[in-house]
């Protein structure tokens, strides 16, 4: 029998440029049994596909270490109850390795405390719990809400802004100096032997301290047969830092550079550091969906109200909230009565009510009255981890646009190395200065200068950063984004193909008209009618029923009901002969139709279904009963309209009722009459006239017409089928998300766009600049680490922009 395969999103530290994604996902190719990894910058994260059998995750973490690359890893303190002797340590060592995630446990029988080193992506403190309490052990709850990965990217972050302000602390003094110097602004002593140890001195620590990390990691990104932008900085900032060694220890004559090479690398460590900050700004869609989970729970526990944490609810658990607290879980109300803010979960605005049996979503706010529900979906299966997982997911997948930056990134160190070296060639040997002195100093300045100019991190982000804020932001609008592809599709569409029944209209009949005979009363036609209905089980009949309610009707019980297959009801009531049903009937009891006769073929050719209404031999009147629209239908076509998009409608209706609903919302093209196995044909025929189509839906039978568009869009509260199928999931029935969509996706190839062109326009202007010997490489140093921060900035306006459509 075929093993699953599995998957693990594993968070990557020591990532900087493209050339280390493609280096990480080298290495991961290279274990056996992996089929499939994915990496990426902006969230620094693998999403690696597997076959359990060939690889595990203590593989997978020796070949990212071996390419000079580390795991993100928590450690859990935690003390152990129940633990006697050296056997039971061994038992729960056992038990705590054989969990997924665990990298490492070491227990202490003497304290009783037990430290676990896991993976925070794969696995979790309750769960590292809930595998000791299955071995017979307790383990004391660590402190709730803890984020172990965010705690180790923060301490990440801290380590880098230490070292950056341990460069400016050296280089600020040095620049200055060197400068007061070079523009006589500090008198002769400043030209002294020992100023230029002292700058020595200044720089030393700079070039081994805070660039040490450079020098390693260029070590390793060579020994893995690639070159990265570590390389680049360690060769720029070493060509100025030992060429002015040279020349103290009086090897030659000439100007020392030893401001530059400090210089360099502070530089470059203040970009990384607002680069980290800003690329952090790129999830807050993620943290703030996340943050959304309650920390505790109150359940009901031998009929006390007991409080805990979230993450320990389970299945079958009732739970109480009361107003203005967050559901800890998806679940099913039991007692009470309230509305819930869904806005964060749905992109709804307006609170929705909750009464007994009816759904509510883990994180949503209870607004106002006592509930208790039960817990039906807890911890990973609820509706809100399940959304976060989709968006990693997209934020994880690459785009094709985004296969152009990595290949020309992949060549491009070893293209910029060549071009440094005829550099250096060149102005020493082509075009000497007048003094040999002048000559090595200015080929090994303009040499440097190329090779930091060149670095290709602006590349490396353009597409991850802003496929991170685009989904992010598609998040919080209630559009789930499943895949980085998908937002590039949608920006080509050119046509819009929606499913008729529960995607434009409401899929439940509903009483549209009233048509009444000569004499008789609204009320009391409808009173008559639904009383009849009350009986049958049509869905024609619930809507008259459903209208008469709504009028708060009082219904009589008929004495007598028929069923008459294909053409209506008949009934006794209150002594009266009542016909309810088409025109058929109505010829069979010679009921003469009159005037209304030329109402019900209105009726009719408006989409909508005449039934008729006779009492004791004549005619009373005509009900009007239609699927309906849904509120927004004709605002949404209007919007696609304006977009520039055709729109259609796909249906297996009749030619009259697709017609009279293609009228009323003004549609540009109508396929009727479409078996549900040929809506997928129907998708290909467009596509083959040349359109872009988006294909929207709801049914299992929109499904293989889903998957045939170039952009399938569900709607949420549609089939599991359909959501499963389409990369786009609407997540209430609002069809406004379409529209919303779009736009974002047309935004967000757009910023792409904007962020490729800048990045390689950098490049392919300032290269030659520094090669010809118009930049220095302070500024070099300094241009590199702008482009980045440029990048992301751009990126980030996703968050804010309007989406006009």
């Amino acid at each position: 029998m075929a093993v699953a395969s599995k998957q693990y999103n594993l968070p990557i530290l020591g990532m900087t440029c493209a050339n280390c994604v493609s280096t990480v996902e080298r290495n991961l190719y290279k274990v056996p049994g992996v089929s499939h990894a994915s990496v990426n910058l902006s969230n620094e994260r693998a999403a690696v596909e597997f076959d359990p059998g060939q690889a595990d995750l203590q593989a997978m973490l020796a070949r990212i270490r071996k390419a000079g690359y580390d795991v993100a890893s928590g450690e859990a303190r935690l003390q152990v109850q129940h633990l006697h002797d050296p056997a039971d340590a061994r038992r729960l060592d056992v038990a705590l390795g054989a969990l997924d995630g665990v990298l490492q446990s070491n227990i202490n029988p003497v304290t009783g405390e037990v430290r676990i080193q896991y993976v925070p992506t794969i696995t979790s403190e309750v769960e590292l719990r809930a595998a000791a309490a299955q071995a017979g052990f307790e383990l004391a709850a660590a402190e709730a809400g803890e984020d172990v990965e965010a705690g180790v990217r923060r301490s990440e972050i801290q380590k880098q802004r230490n070292l950056m302000w341990f460069s400016v602390l050296f280089t600020l003094p040095l620049f200055i100096l060197s400068m007061g110097r070079d523009f006589g602004l500090l008198g002769h002593w400043a030209h002294a032997a020992w100023v230029d140890w002292l700058f020595f001195a200044l720089a030393t620590p700079v070039q081994f301290v805070a660039g040490w990390s450079y020098y390693v990691n260029g070590y390793k990104s060579l020994r893995n047969g690639s070159a990265n932008m570590d390389v680049l900085v360690a060769l720029g900032s070493s060509v100025a830092y030992f060429y002015s060694v040279a020349l103290l220890l009086g090897l030659f004559t000439g100007h020392g550079y030893f401001e530059t090479s400090a210089a360099i690398i502070t530089l470059i460590r203040v970009g990384k550091y607002l680069e980290v900050n800003a690329r952090g700004r790129t999830g807050d869609a993620i943290r703030k969906l996340m943050g959304l989970q309650p920390k505790l729970a109150r359940v009901l526990r031998g009929g006390q109200e007991v409080e805990i944490p979230s993450a320990e609810v389970l299945v079958g658990d009732h739970v109480v909230v009361r107003p203005g607290e967050k559901f800890p879980a998806d679940g099913r109300v039991m007692e009470g009565h309230s509305a819930a803010d869904e806005s964060m979960i749905s992109g709804e605005s307006m609170p929705v009510s909750k009464t007994p049996g009816d759904e509510v979503i883990g994180a949503t706010l209870n607004k106002q009255g006592r509930i208790v529900f039960e817990a039906t979906k807890v911890g990973k299966t609820t509706a809100l981890a399940q959304i976060v997982r989709l968006v990693e997911n997209a934020q994880s997948t690459r785009p094709p646009i985004q296969k152009l930056g990595d290949r020309i990134s992949e060549i491009f160190v070893p293209v910029v190395i060549l071009i440094a070296t005829l550099t250096f060639l060149a102005w020493y040997f082509v075009f000497p200065a007048s003094a040999p002195d002048a000559t090595l100093t200015r080929a090994l300045i303009n040499t440097a200068a190329v090779l930091l100019i060149a670095c290709p991190c602006a590349m490396g982000l353009a597409t991850p950063t802003a496929v991170m804020v685009g989904s992010g932001r598609g998040a919080e609008m209630g559009v789930l984004i499943k895949s980085g592809e998908a937002l590039e599709r949608a920006s080509g569409i050119s046509m819009v193909l929606l499913d008729k029944t529960g995607t434009l209209t409401r899929g439940q009949p509903s009483l549209t008209d009233i048509l009444l005979a000569e004499g008789q009363n609204e009320d009391e036609l409808l009173r008559v009618a639904a009383s009849v209905e009350h009986a049958s089980e049509h869905l024609l009949g619930e809507a008259i029923v459903a209208a008469a309610n709504e009028r708060q009707l009082a219904l009589a019980v008929p004495e007598r009901f028929e069923a008459l297959t294909g053409r209506g009801v008949a009934a006794d009531m209150n002594e009266a002969q009542v016909l309810i049903g088409n025109v058929r009937l109505m010829n069979e009891h010679n009921i003469t139709l009159g005037s209304l006769t030329a109402a019900g073929e209105r009726l009719h050719a408006d989409g909508k279904t005449a039934i008729y209404v006779a009492v004791d031999g004549t005619l009373a009147g005509v009900l009007g009963v239609a699927d309906t629209l849904k509120d927004n239908a004709r605002e949404v076509i209007d919007s696609l309209h304006r977009m520039g998009l055709k729109v259609g409608m796909i249906t297996g209706d009749a030619r009259g009722v697709a017609d009279a609903v293609a009228r009323q919302l003004g549609l540009d093209y109508v396929l009727a009459e479409v078996l549900p196995e040929q809506k997928a044909a129907e998708v290909t025929q467009l596509q083959a006239a040349g359109h872009k189509v988006a294909m929207v839906g709801d049914g299992i039978n929109d499904a293989p017409a889903l998957a045939q568009a170039d952009l399938g869009i569900a709607i949420g509260t549609g089939t599991d089928v359909a959501m499963a199928t389409a990369p786009v999931v609407l997540m209430t029935d609002d069809l406004r998300g379409v529209p919303k969509a779009i736009a974002l996706s047309k935004r967000t190839l757009s910023t792409i766009r904007q962020n490729l062109f800048w990045a390689f326009i950098y490049n392919i202007l300032l290269i030659p600049a520094a090669a010809l010997g118009f930049l220095s490489p302070i500024l070099a140093a300094g241009a590199m680490a702008l482009s980045d921060i440029f990048v992301i900035g751009n990126s980030l306006r996703l968050r804010k922009v309007p989406l006009k459509s």
